[in-house]
Parts: C-alpha cells; sequence; structure tokens
C-alpha cells in the first residue's frame, strides 16, 4: 500500500531532501519566515489605523496590493496539487499575488519573463544602449499623482534622443528609424519614491537602402554621447517638457522658478505619502515631515557614471552602459536590473533599536549607506510605491512600437504588421535563427521563469527525475483547512504518496 513519509518539510511547501536525480530543486519560499512578511503582517494593521486618525484613507489598489502580498505563496490561501506521473510524489505548490507594488517574489518572476522577452524577442543580436532620466522632486510628484502626465513627456524625450541619434549617425531625420524600449521604474535604493525613465535605444539608426536590387534594412552606429553633449540634450528635455506641463496647466511661472500649480495634485488621498517618500521624510505619526534617520560613514568615491551626467535643472541624463551584439548576456544582466523588484530581502534588517533597516545598493555621494524607519512609516513607504492600476510601466517606441511598420522584420519574435511579398526589406545587420510561430507566440511558464533564475526545475521529480502534473487546484476554504491537517496530523508529508512497488502473483489456492 502507499506509505507516507513522516517530515514536516512538505507541510511546509518545502523541497524534499537532497536525492541523486536533481541538482536545484522547488523549495516554496515560504513569504511568512522572512522578515519583510513578518512587519508588514504585524504593522500594516497599525498604519491603517494611524492614516485613519488622522482622516486619511488608503485608496483600494494599495489595500488589495497589501493584502494580495500577505496570501502570496501562503497554502493557508490555496495551492495546486503536483504529482509525479511514475513514482506518484506529491507537493503542493501555494498561488501567487502577482502583483506589481512590492512583493520580492513575483517580482523576481516578472523580471526573469522581462528580461527574457527583451533580449529574446525585441532586441536579439544588437547594440543597445542604456539612457537614464530622472527629474527634480515636482515632477516626480507630478508623475505620482498624475500618471496621464507621463505618456506626453515620455513622446518628448523619445523624440529629442532619436532626433540626436540621427544627427550623429548623418540620416536624415524623416528616413532614420530608431527603436527603444522604456522601463518606467518607480523607487530608489532607499525605497524612496522616485519616478524615472530607463530607456533602452538601438546604439544607433536603420535606414532602407533603396537604390539597391533587394531592399535592406542596414544599421548605422552612432559614438557614445559625450558629457556636453548630453548636458545639451538634458537642457533640451528639460525647455520642451517644462513648456509642455506649463501648457497643460500642470506647472507655472518660467525656467527654475517654475512650480506645481493647484491641478497637479492627485485625488486619491496618497499625496501625502508620495511626497514624503519623494523627499525622504517622515509620512506619519508625530515625526511627519521630519526626515528619516540615515547612517553614513566617510564620503567615498562619487563613481566614474558622475563624469558622465549631464545635469540641468534637476533633470539629470546618463548614456554610460551599453552592450554589442554578441553580449547578449550582458544586455540579459542590464534588463533583470532595470526590471527589478523595488525590495531587495537581503538589504533590509532590524536595527539594535528595534527600527527597520535598508542599506544602500551604492553608498551616496555624503556617505549614506543606510536609511531607518519606525515599522509603521516602512509600511508607509512601501504605500507609496504601489503603482495605480492600468499604469503601463514598459513602453516601446520606433520601429519596436506595436503599429510600426518594420517591427516584424526588426525584431526576433515576428510580431506585427507585414508588407505584402518582396516589399519586405531585409536586417542584415542580425542573424536570427527562423522559429515556429508557435513559438513566437508563446509566453514563459512560471517553471520556467524558475529555471531561468534560480536554475530550478519544477517540471521534474525530486526523488526519480519522472514528469510532473498539476492535479488539483485546491481554492476552498474548507478542503484547504482538511488537506494541511491531514498532512500536520501525520507529521507531513516528505514527498506524499509513492506507487506500491511490483510484487508477485498471490499463490494459488
Amino acid at each position: 500500500m502507499p506509505r507516507l513519509a513522516t517530515s514536516r518539510r512538505q507541510a511546509a511547501g518545502c523541497a524534499p531532501l537532497p536525492s541523486a536525480h536533481t541538482g536545484s530543486r522547488y523549495a516554496r519560499h515560504a513569504p511568512e519566515r522572512t522578515l519583510l512578511y513578518a512587519l508588514v503582517e504585524a504593522h500594516y494593521p497599525d498604519f491603517i489605523a494611524r492614516i485613519e486618525a488622522e482622516g486619511r484613507s488608503l485608496p483600494g489598489y494599495v489595500r488589495e496590493a497589501f493584502d494580495a502580498y500577505l496570501r502570496c505563496g501562503v497554502l493557508e490561501h490555496g495551492f495546486l496539487r503536483v504529482v509525479c506521473e511514475h513514482c506518484r510524489a506529491e507537493r503542493l505548490v501555494a498561488f501567487s499575488c502577482k502583483k506589481r507594488g512590492f512583493c520580492p517574489s513575483c517580482g523576481a518572476r516578472r523580471m526573469a519573463e522581462s528580461a527574457r522577452h527583451l533580449v529574446e524577442e525585441v532586441f536579439g543580436p544588437r547594440p543597445v544602449r542604456q539612457w537614464v532620466l530622472s527629474f527634480p522632486y515636482p515632477l516626480r510628484f507630478l508623475f505620482a499623482s498624475k500618471p496621464e502626465a507621463i505618456g506626453p513627456v515620455l513622446g518628448i524625450v523619445q523624440r529629442v534622443i532619436a532626433g540626436w541619434l540621427a544627427d550623429q549617425a548623418g540620416i536624415d531625420r524623416a528616413s532614420a528609424q530608431c527603436g527603444a524600449v522604456t522601463l518606467i521604474q518607480r523607487f530608489g535604493s532607499a525605497l524612496n519614491l522616485n519616478i524615472h525613465f530607463h530607456m533602452l535605444w538601438l546604439d544607433g539608426v536603420y535606414v532602407e537602402a533603396t537604390e539597391l536590387p533587394r531592399r535592406e534594412l542596414r544599421l548605422h552606429r552612432v559614438r557614445a554621447p559625450t558629457t556636453a553633449q548630453l548636458i545639451q540634450l538634458a537642457a533640451t528635455i528639460a525647455h520642451r517638457v517644462c513648456r509642455h506641463l506649463t501648457r497643460k496647466g500642470w506647472l507655472e511661472g518660467e525656467g527654475e522658478s517654475a512650480f506645481l500649480a493647484d491641478s497637479a495634485a492627485g485625488d486619491d488621498s496618497m499625496d501625502g505619502l508620495r511626497m514624503s517618500s519623494i523627499t525622504y521624510r517622515i509620512a506619519t505619526g508625530r515625526d511627519a515631515g521630519c526626515k528619516v534617520v540615515t547612517l553614513q560613514t566617510l564620503p567615498g568615491d562619487a563613481g566614474s557614471l558622475e563624469g558622465e551626467a549631464g545635469k540641468v535643472g534637476g533633470f539629470s541624463l546618463h548614456a554610460g552602459v551599453a552592450a554589442e551584439a554578441h553580449e547578449s548576456h550582458k544586455l540579459e544582466k542590464l534588463c533583470r536590473y532595470i526590471t527589478r523588484p523595488a525590495i531587495s530581502e537581503q538589504r533590509l534588517s532590524i536595527s539594535p533599536q528595534g527600527r527597520v533597516r535598508y542599506q544602500l545598493k551604492t553608498p551616496w555621494r555624503n556617505g549614506t549607506t543606510h536609511v531607518e524607519w519606525d515599522a509603521v512609516d516602512f509600511i508607509a513607504k512601501l504605500a507609496a510605491l504601489v503603482p495605480p492600476p492600468r499604469a503601463h510601466l514598459t513602453r516601446f517606441h520606433g520601429v519596436f512600437a506595436p503599429n510600426a511598420n518594420l517591427r516584424a522584420q526588426l525584431t526576433p519574435s515576428g510580431r506585427g504588421k507585414r508588407p505584402a511579398g518582396d516589399a519586405v526589406p531585409v536586417d542584415v545587420s542580425a542573424h536570427d535563427e527562423p522559429r515556429s510561430p508557435e513559438q513566437k507566440r508563446r509566453a514563459m511558464s512560471w517553471a520556467q521563469r524558475l529555471k531561468r533564475v534560480f536554475s530550478i526545475d519544477i517540471t521534474t521529480c525530486a526523488h526519480c527525475g519522472g514528469a510532473v502534473r498539476i492535479v488539483a487546484s485546491i481554492e476552498e476554504p474548507t478542503a484547504i483547512r482538511a488537506i494541511l491537517a491531514h498532512f500536520e496530523k501525520h507529521g507531513a508529508l516528505e514527498q506524499a504518496h509513492y506507487r506500491p512497488a511490483a510484487r508477485a502473483p498471490p499463490p494459488a489456492a
């Protein structure tokens, strides 16, 4: 008869003990054991009570982000039963929240999918340069409270950089074909709200060689921008962006004396939390408005990136990182960096005084290495990072735009409009291997994301190496409690049920 193992590891959704059939095995990340989960679970109700006492409330989408995070990866809120088709070994896989706010687990999976998509489906073997544009504090607040302002501003930035690339390549702007993907990042290294643009541009422009017998697209490379050119570009962007926002009624005044108009405020009671997060101030409680606590050491070198930035009136433009066509690993690393989750659990800790401490990825120029908050104000910082619904954080421009005429010819995925017959121009600068339509349409599955990011293969059994399949989705609270209670009563299953060994036929009577 089937035997039931007696370890407590499976009840917690953990991986089985090592076996000869696997290297890296799936293990539920058990968020309820992490410091971040403990902080949210313990202090989120206190945060709600505090802001309600101050006469404020959280929008529904922010509450849903916190509630979903507290359910993410927890078996008590539902799971899949996964069984090996060969030995019948079974494990439970908890549901995930799939939110875009601050969940590290879902953010890591989204990072893997986005990086793979950009490298393999969008750019392919082509040179790419990263352009990073950050904004002054008032515009960060405007973009957070008025997400509809981001699109037109991004269009201005795209036109300025595309025009500069065409000029540097010596190509007429009307015939030059540029391409870019923008990741709108909402956070800084100190968990502050900092809406800025990470733009991955083709490091050159395409032009169609119509004089040849066969219509071809050729990529004309451009040199990296100098510091003087970055300053000039930043000045142009700053002037055009401020002029546009003034016309829309969101800015008043001119030049460096411009300030936000009253119409720039949001209408969802989040403005106080947003501004406190942007300006590194305490958001709630008796110390609201004071600067957050920071830990500092001796100031170090500002880094080589400082000399490559163009700074004008609070606008900062960088373009110092590039990946050549053959450097797909470097490009994927760059894509993972700009699509990473908002919070790193490895940098989160509790100080000896019981405050929440977060380590900066890179020390600031003044020597700051850590920031600290009380636990409730830490929850306020997380709330400010949650993006509003239907706010697109990834934008495609130029030849990569959804309706671009050359998208199908220039992207490895082949998606987009295709001209008829011999009107199709050919890109001779790339060497993409042909793929079937099914491969082009197929998105990366959850199992593929685990394997790509963590080298974990959930599709094979950890004991016998056989294929596994989903046999049930358990969502009813009564069934969830019954199954988990059964596992707990029997000491939990190490790897659940096993197919009985073969035996000889019974002896004749």
